[in-house]
């Protein structure tokens, strides 16, 4: 921070009120990088200023350059309007949880005849069938599933076929679409599935080990020890631990531990008297406990939106708020077991970080180096956000492109891109070029985030391509592009001046660049794969030029299916299509 900008903050910070409400730290290029809040703004601000920092706080006060904020009425608003703001602006220093997903759950749907499966992303308000969970070990999940899909008949099938499938004949589905089910039976395998799901196996494991001995007194071996599995998956995979407590209600706790700039939080899911799982997370912070624990409850049920009836969190936390703001019930015990679970989960997220704190240290300085680094060799002084580019195609032909983000070389998933790129383009060169040309087009017309820096995987001339579009949009963003030797192997860095500069193999710059290069690389590959995996016929068909929504219908009545289309001739193709669209739809269905 120069004196300059020390000077202006100073004077500024003099205005600043001592009432609640959000505020908003900029950089240099006026990008919001920080977003809190406050119950004494001038209080809050100045305290960044006026103290020692260090660590990843250290970095956003260097990074400031000016600050805003508003003022609420109240805290709750404050609260409401970070968490928004936040939202719209993905600040680099706030937390994102990029890279967590959602817990699945296990629904067991209130139909007719009900189906057990394993669903993510719930609206609660929505959803009216039963939920179980959330299963932090998403196999366990899985296991539970099939090991009820075995013992019990239940419905299968989405919607009821026209006659009993495989599933009546094996004995694992009681004919749903063509037999008369009796409801007391139905009910009664209800009752129990919904035992087992709230964590009493005793049932289950009784008509298993009945089914075991029966299948070994008919020397069907084999099957017995198929049924052994399913009991050890029981007793081993699906085990949860009992808990001495009377309340049977569903509840989440939190509670975390800090040291230096690192917060481990720690999540205990009790579900019906039993701990049914836990999730951990340490997360580089810059605020205090109170302030980032709170953010990080609030973004946890944003991406898990079952919530339970009520969360436990550490005294220190504002409850009045956050239960204002989740609509739910928010403890802090002071006595009983609860309150021991409580203590239970900061000397877990306590044992969590002092595991992995030098090596996330570690590895902490060997991406600022990186960084810094970068910075000399583009004689800058800014670089932070990098966008990465990647193609993939079939033999030369049906290009995908996939775009790559990330802040500080720490990758930034939510901000990913993918392109399907028209079935005209033949070469990598054209994909680049239409990829880039879309990407940046959006950026000027002010639709999308600028970046400071572009990387392309290639030599000079993927870096020209890049250089040219770029210029044409006259955008200011750093170039480089990432070239192989000999032997296929990155060696060397090419800048839009077109200099190239050896990389040194051992170099910490090396090593996040390779990084970023096999994340789009696999990341452009992966959404080729999904669409062939997926195999519709509207996502197969949108990679050939010339077909548009009117000719996959045409083909559709014509063909009736994907598969029917792959074992047309081009002469029969060319019934629907002109002769040179059937050719190119003919070598691509043959491609797949």
């Amino acid at each position: 921070m120069t004196e300059e900008v020390k000077n202006y903050i100073k004077e500024k910070l003099k205005l600043v009120p001592e009432l609640p409400g959000s505020y908003q730290m900029k950089n240099s290029d006026g990008l919001i990088i920080y977003v809190g809040k406050a119950k004494n703004l001038k209080r809050r601000v100045s305290s960044y200023f006026n103290k020692t920092q260090t660590g990843k706080t250290l970095m956003l006060v260097n990074d400031i350059t000016d600050f805003e904020y508003i003022v609420t009425s109240t805290e709750l608003e404050s609260l409401i309007l970070e968490i928004t703001l936040i939202k719209k602006y993905n600040p680099k220093y706030n937390i994102l949880l990029k890279d967590d997903k959602s817990y699945p759950y296990i629904e067991f749907t209130k139909e007719k005849y009900p189906r057990l499966k394993i669903v993510r992303n719930i609206n609660r308000k929505k959803n009216k069938n039963r939920l179980y969970g959330p299963y932090p070990n998403v196999s366990a999940a899985r296991k539970t599933v099939n090991i009820i899909n075995r013992v019990y008949p239940l419905r299968k099938c989405d919607n009821l076929k026209k006659e009993v499938c495989l599933y009546y004949h094996i004995g694992e589905c009681l004919g749903y679409c063509q037999k008369e089910i009796d409801e007391g039976c139905l009910n009664n395998m209800c009752d129990e599935i919904i035992a087992f799901l709230n964590g009493n196996s005793d049932i289950i494991k009784a008509k298993l080990e009945s089914q075991m001995e029966r299948a070994s007194q008919d020397m069907n071996y084999e099957r017995a020890m198929e049924i052994r599995d399913m009991l050890n998956d029981i007793d081993i995979t699906l085990a949860k631990q009992k808990i001495s407590i009377n309340t049977k209600y569903n509840f989440d706790i939190f509670n975390c531990y800090r040291h230096n700039n690192y917060l481990s939080v720690e999540v205990f899911f009790i579900r019906e008297g039993l701990l049914f799982g836990r999730h951990d997370k340490i997360l580089s912070v810059v605020d205090s406990d109170e302030e980032a624990l709170m953010e990080y409850i609030i973004k946890f049920y944003e991406k898990n939106n079952v919530m339970p009836k009520e969360i436990i969190v550490p005294s220190y936390i504002d409850r009045d708020i956050l239960s204002e703001f989740l609509n739910i019930k928010v403890s802090s015990p002071t006595r009983g077991d609860i309150k021991k679970l409580l203590e239970l989960a900061s000397e877990n997220a306590k044992i969590k970080l002092e595991e992995k704190e030098e090596t996330l240290s570690n590895s902490e300085k060997a991406r600022l180096q990186a960084v810094e680094d970068l910075k000399k060799i583009l004689k800058t002084d800014h670089v932070s956000r990098i966008e990465a580019f990647d193609n993939s195609h079939l033999f030369g032909t049906f290009y995908v492109g996939g775009m790559v983000v990330f802040d500080d070389f720490l990758p930034n998933k939510n901000e990913y891109r993918k392109f399907k790129i028209d079935a005209s383009v033949k070469d990598d060169l054209g994909a680049m070029r239409e990829v880039l040309y879309r990407r940046y087009y959006r950026v000027l017309m002010n639709e999308e985030k600028k970046c400071d820096l572009i990387v392309v995987d290639g030599g000079e001339t993927q870096v020209n391509v890049c250089k040219k579009i770029i210029e044409d949009f006259k955008l200011d963003i750093k170039i480089i592009g990432l070239k192989k030797d000999d032997k296929h192997r990155t060696s060397s860095l090419i800048d839009e001046n077109l200099n190239e500069i050896p990389l040194d193999r051992h170099s910490n710059l090396f090593i996040f660049l390779s990084k970023i290069q096999e994340e789009v690389h696999n990341y452009a590959i992966s959404y080729h794969r999904n669409i062939k995996s997926k195999g519709t016929l509207s996502s197969l068909l949108d990679m050939v030029d010339g077909i548009g929504e009117k000719r996959k219908k045409e083909l559709l009545r014509k063909f009736g299916s994907l598969k029917k289309m792959k074992e047309a001739s081009e002469e029969e193709l060319e019934t629907v299509l002109n002769k040179d669209i059937a050719n190119n739809l003919y070598n691509y269905l043959k491609s797949l």
